[in-house]
């Protein structure tokens, strides 16, 4: 066989069990590394010459189909080695010559599933499945239907997530005890029935059958229809990072990367472990922040802007950050300074790389309060003053705006930058990612160090939406404050008053506490 001639096919391991599965659903995953969405996308190549043949993979939302080293990246990088494919990058879609098809979409809300009315899908695949919700996953089970010869089917892949329906749903392949996969049950078929919101499983699809007879007793009435085609087959394959050998050998540094995050995160992406929690109450979603270093995704660059998280000669550093819109570009941390130091550092900034003073936001709680009259017009951020209006908040017809339901400005800030963060709208350029914060971690590991302690509060009585205090913080970071997630958060202030060179001129609304600014008012 001539050395020029690339072949696309599976690894020995998790891939080549992952395809070879005759099961109904195929689950796949558990580790990072493993190569999962590589083979993902492998699975609707057996039916390519198939012209009646469709396939749709969903992510939970679009900017991950179309992020840097996502889903579409890796299907050019599939795709286009084979002969008479042609893609479509606006709709997201590949064409096959013989006339089959696939499509990457997105379920963002649970009512887009209702878009899938009447569809037919032979082949339904989900990417993370652990972000879609129980409802999404079992509603497009009724759109996988097929007309082509081909029995409908589907495959998803998982990171491990023990408060995900997903944990429940794989529980007879997972150790309850350790949160490991079982070793023995790696690849076993069971069978399975839904009942609204249980499951009955049995070992063979007449166990199955026995156990729901109840279920049938309608249909039994009404068609000779074997019920065995009313059972579906479900099996979970796990594999580990070091079954996926081109991947140590082309970037042996990811491997590097898991094995230095801390013990609960190495728990479950590099081991595959479903008792370790790593979205509990998290603001920031892991995978997703994780992404704004290893995705090289282009973000919205249009407004240049600085983010200051203020302190002297304490404990705390001082982080002063200057974005580019969406990415942050350049960083100044400093173990101790003066308050001409902050100042200097700050004007420093705005004159290296011309930001207005109205687009720089500065800490004004405690020692950042001197700031306010040596950088004329720049926003104080008090961490607990009142929410603002957001802008983009919907508001029913004639009422009025009002700021959404948060404990403070500073939990308002943080809430919105999780979800940013988690829309792929956020970057930090390796420039920044690859400075030391201090002798011990570069920026990006001491980001991933503090996204830990950001959570989410117990909502109380009145409602509010909260975030864990600062003591409860430093108890998760050692005792340290986590002063890059806090330069961090200050970003979305800027989002919550858009309007260059307009102060917020503040006045209450008739009847509670509540400021809005001018621009608010004549909107």
């Amino acid at each position: 066989m001539p050395d020029n001639i690339d072949i696309i096919r599976p690894q020995d391991g998790y891939q080549l069990k992952f395809l070879s599965s005759k099961a109904d659903i195929v689950i796949g995953g558990g580790a990072a590394g493993v190569g999962k969405t590589y083979t993902l996308l492998l699975e609707p190549l057996r039916h390519k010459e198939n012209p009646g043949f469709g396939t749709v993979v969903f992510r939970r939302t679009s900017p991950q189909i179309k992020a840097e080293g996502a889903l579409w990246d890796t299907s050019v990088a599939i795709y286009n080695k084979i002969k008479g494919t042609t893609p479509r990058e606006t709709s997201t879609e590949w064409f096959f010559s013989s006339g089959a098809k696939l499509k990457f979409a997105h379920l963002e809300h649970e009512k887009n599933i209702y878009d899938w009315q009447g569809s037919q899908i032979p082949l339904i695949e989900f990417d993370e499945l652990t972000h879609f919700t129980k409802k999404m996953f079992f509603y497009m089970l009724t759109r996988n239907r097929s007309v082509c010869g081909v029995d409908p089917y589907v495959r998803a892949t998982v990171n491990p997530d023990p408060d995900s329906w997903v944990a429940e749903f794989i529980g007879w392949w997972i150790d309850s005890e350790t949160g490991f996969p079982i070793p023995e049950r790696n690849g076993v078929i069971r069978y399975l029935v839904i009942d609204g919101d249980n499951y009955i499983w049995g070992d063979t699809k007449d166990e199955v059958i026995e156990k729901a007879s109840y279920i049938f007793d309608e249909i039994k009435l009404k068609t000779d229809i074997d019920f065995k085609e009313f059972v579906k087959s479900v099996t979970f394959i796990s594999g580990d990072i070091y079954e996926n050998k081109k991947l140590l050998d082309v970037n042996p540094a990811y491997l590097g990367n898991l094995l230095s995050q801390d013990e609960d995160v190495k728990a479950s992406l590099l081991y595959g472990n479903w008792k370790t929690v790593l979205s509990d109450n998290d603001i920031y979603e892991y995978t997703a922040f994780l992404g704004m270093f290893n995705n090289v995704y282009e973000v919205d660059h249009s407004k240049k802007a600085i983010t200051a998280d203020i302190a002297l000669k304490g404990s705390n550093k001082f982080v002063v950050g200057y974005w580019e819109g969406w990415e942050l570009m350049d960083i100044i941390i400093r173990d101790k300074s003066d308050g001409k130091m902050v100042v200097d550092d700050i004007k420093s900034f705005a004159k290296k790389y011309t930001v207005p003073n109205y687009q720089i936001v500065y800490d004004n709680d405690g020692v950042g309060g001197f700031v306010d009259g040596f950088i004329e017009g720049a926003i104080p951020f008090l961490n607990n003053g009142t929410p603002m209006i957001n802008p983009k908040t919907p508001v029913k017809d004639g009422s009025k705006k009002k700021p959404d339901n948060y404990q403070n400005l500073k939990t308002q800030c943080y809430y919105l930058s999780g979800d940013n963060v988690l829309k792929g709208k956020y970057k930090i350029s390796e420039f920044v990612a690859n400075k030391m914060y201090d002798n011990k971690m570069t920026i990006r590991q001491r980001f991933m160090f503090e996204r830990k302690a950001i959570k989410r509060g117990k909502v109380d009585m009145d409602g509010k939406l909260r975030i864990i205090g600062k003591d409860e913080m430093k108890t998760k970071l050692n005792g340290d404050s986590p002063d890059l997630m806090d330069m961090f958060m200050m970003k979305e202030r800027l989002n919550l008053n858009p309007i260059p060179g307009k102060a917020a001129v503040k006045f209450p609304y008739q009847g509670d506490n509540h400021f809005v600014s001018e621009y608010d008012k004549i909107r």
